[in-house]
């Protein structure tokens, strides 16, 4: 008897999970097929140290090639280009591929276009990307050789707050490193409702504490603000205040993949895919969704908009909750695993240049039942 398909787009954290979790599940009983538009993998998280040479793109990149090749699953190095749900078939820059069971793990892109002035060529670099780190990297050493003020921050609709905060923190430690942190003013603007929001609602203390962080660095912080735009050397907020810099790092919004948004049925107007807590999508149930591309309900309303961090941790757990009910489903079985995205639990270690803090919770988002934060040298890499 023939093997059932699985068709996985994406070769990340999503992706790769996915893709490992339901060979495993299977035992090998099945036929997976990974497309991705990068031939590596990129460990996102480390991006945050590349600009200060704390780690090369070798460290934190492998080809994924030969990783599916070692567990039997076929690699297919494409853009995906458009899907055919009914006909369970997917359309790449190579072939078109069809699939029994498809699991979508294409990722984010950013969204320059909510602030006027970030992007390629633009007035303030990011790290959200690998090539946007190496950029970032260029300009940094270009600004030891002329220092001036600096502005970190998160946009308006931005979800990553936690890489803003440890980028923050990493610039505070390098300027002291190199003997400029009196001489230069270091600003956050974020707009989060309140310092240690993280996108996630906050934690018990968070905000005293991220604001005790700050007060120890000298930095100002700005917060629940939108930007409007950013000139060459100045951040202007929607409100007309204005913050000059001579080095600047903005994490922008993400929206999902162009041809997951212009496939009806599926997605929002940001191109995520709106899911059950099975990761199948509402109308298919032999099509599933993981990590940055499934759709996550915010539960509340904030004057300036705010995303939800999607990377990472939570990523790998919505990749294992698709496997078993993929795995379930190819055997004839109930589905039996079920998480929605705010009853995960909360795991993160955040950098701070010499110091840290560990993120706990039993929840993603609230109403939660207990949440922490330590801080301490032992969260520091």
């Amino acid at each position: 008897m023939a093997h059932k398909k699985v068709l996985v787009l994406g070769g990340n954290f999503g992706g790769l999970t996915a893709a490992l979790a339901v060979r495993h599940e299977l035992h090998g009983e099945v036929d997976v097929r990974v497309v991705s538009q990068s031939d590596e993998f990129i460990f996102n998280p480390s991006l945050i140290w590349l600009p200060f040479g704390k780690r090369r793109p070798s460290d934190l990149s492998f080809p994924l090639a030969p990783t599916f090749d070692t567990h039997g699953i076929d690699f297919v190095h494409a853009a995906a280009t458009g899907l055919d749900l009914a006909g369970k078939k997917v359309m790449t820059s190579s072939a078109t591929y069809d699939y029994d069971y498809l699991v979508i793990a294409t990722g984010y892109r950013n969204n320059f276009a909510a602030v006027p002035g970030l992007g390629p060529g633009g007035n303030a670099y990011t790290i959200t990307t690998l090539e946007d780190a190496i950029h970032a990297g260029e300009g940094w050493r270009r600004f030891l050789s002329n220092p001036g003020d600096i502005v970190i921050g998160a946009s308006q609709g931005a979800g990553c707050f936690g890489a803003a905060y440890e980028y923050l923190f990493n610039v505070s430690h390098q300027l002291r490193k190199a003997g400029l942190k009196k001489q230069v003013k270091l600003t956050y603007v974020s707009s989060e409702p309140f310092l240690g929001h993280f996108g996630i609602g906050g934690l018990p203390h968070g905000e005293a504490l991220l604001g005790m962080f700050l007060k120890k660095e000298r930095i100002e912080a700005v917060v629940n603000t939108a930007m409007d735009h950013v000139d060459e050397g100045r951040l202007v907020l929607s409100d007309d205040r204005t913050f000059d810099f001579s080095y600047s790092m903005i994490i922008p919004p993400f929206v999902g993949q162009d041809f997951i948004r212009d496939t009806p049925g599926i997605a929002d107007d940001k191109g995520y895919v709106k899911v059950r807590d099975t990761y199948q999508t509402n109308d298919y149930d032999d099509v599933y969704a993981v990590g940055i591309a499934a759709q996550v309900t915010v539960p509340w309303q904030s004057a300036v908009p705010v995303g939800i961090p999607k990377t990472g941790f939570p990523t790998e757990r919505m990749a294992h909750v698709a496997a078993r009910n993929i795995a379930a489903q190819i055997k004839g079985e109930p589905l039996g695993s079920h998480e929605a995205f705010g009853d995960m639990p909360a795991v993160c270690v955040m950098d701070a240049g010499n110091n840290g803090v560990i993120i706990l919770a039993d929840k993603m988002l609230p109403p939660r039942g207990h949440g922490i934060l330590i801080p301490g040298p032992q969260a520091h890499a």
